[in-house]
């Protein structure tokens, strides 16, 4: 934080918790950022941990004339804040805990479906955050050890797109489905009237008939054990076809994501309506 340019000792830190980016809470390594405000003879300074504005400039001496003007600029930046705070309040946040499909692997974050998702949520005035969460890679195993961590953060609906690389590693189906159950355990467990969205995944017939049938058995069977909504196939109309998805028929282009979009739109939007 810049020095507010006072004598040492007379600045007194007042403080409040902070958000990581996209709404997540601070990560246990880097500590949260600190609403820092300081008051002095020469300004009155808030940082949120990296922009900083000051009111009066830095290390200028204010004369008892100044005061007034200082004390209602004061007053206005308080309700500033609280405003943005109450804003902030009445935002629901859905949660989306997936892998590379989620996090729009290379593409535009603007393109990804999560971010169309946000658009289709603004267009519609419901007052919803989509809070991204997805890591490119990760497993069930993955997002049920992640979970708790990302749960610090109020969540109001959970969009679980996550299994795809469980089924192209190989994993055992029964596997998936306890990590699948663990994480929706855990949600409930935290927020029992959270609203959950599982996003049924398929794999290509190379994997083998056995494997296949069983892994594309793994999504709906929670679905129906957890009484929770499904998306049947995430990827319908869009799964190995070249012009839905980038060269490597794994990860959607932008036109495969606004398709992704409408699978998910279409169970989502009824969800928010309520």
């Amino acid at each position: 934080m810049m020095s507010c340019g006072c004598e040492r000792g007379k600045c007194r830190p007042l403080r409040g918790s902070g958000v990581g980016s996209q709404g997540l809470p601070p990560h246990p390594r880097s500590g949260p950022l600190a609403l820092r405000v300081k008051r002095c003879s020469s300004a009155e300074t808030i940082s949120d941990g990296g922009s900083v504005s000051q009111l009066g400039g830095e290390g200028v001496t204010a004369s008892p004339l100044q005061s007034p003007v200082r004390t209602k600029a004061w007053i206005v930046l308080l309700f500033l804040f609280q405003s943005v705070l109450l804003q902030a309040a009445d935002n629901k946040n859905i949660l989306l805990l997936g892998d590379s499909i989620g996090a729009g692997y290379g593409l535009p974050q603007e393109q990804s479906f999560a971010a169309i998702i946000q658009r289709k949520l603004a267009a519609e005035k419901l007052n919803y955050r989509v809070v991204n969460a997805s890591v490119s890679g990760d497993t069930t195993a993955s997002g049920l050890r992640r979970i708790n961590w990302l749960l610090k953060r109020k969540a109001d609906i959970l969009l679980i797109e996550l299994g795809g690389n469980d089924g192209l590693r190989g994993i055992q189906p029964d596997a998936t489905k306890s990590n699948l159950t663990g994480i929706i355990d855990r949600a409930r467990k935290k927020y029992p009237d959270i609203k959950i969205i599982l996003a049924g995944m398929q794999m290509p017939g190379n994997m083998g008939k056995d494997y296949t049938t069983k892994y594309r058995a793994v999504f709906p069977a929670v679905a129906k054990e957890k009484q929770i909504s499904l998306i049947p196939f995430l990827l319908d109309g869009v799964g190995a076809d070249p012009k839905m998805n980038q060269p490597d028929l794994i990860h959607p282009n932008a036109r495969g994501h606004i398709k992704v979009a409408e699978n998910v739109w279409s169970v989502l939007f009824k969800m928010v309506q309520k």
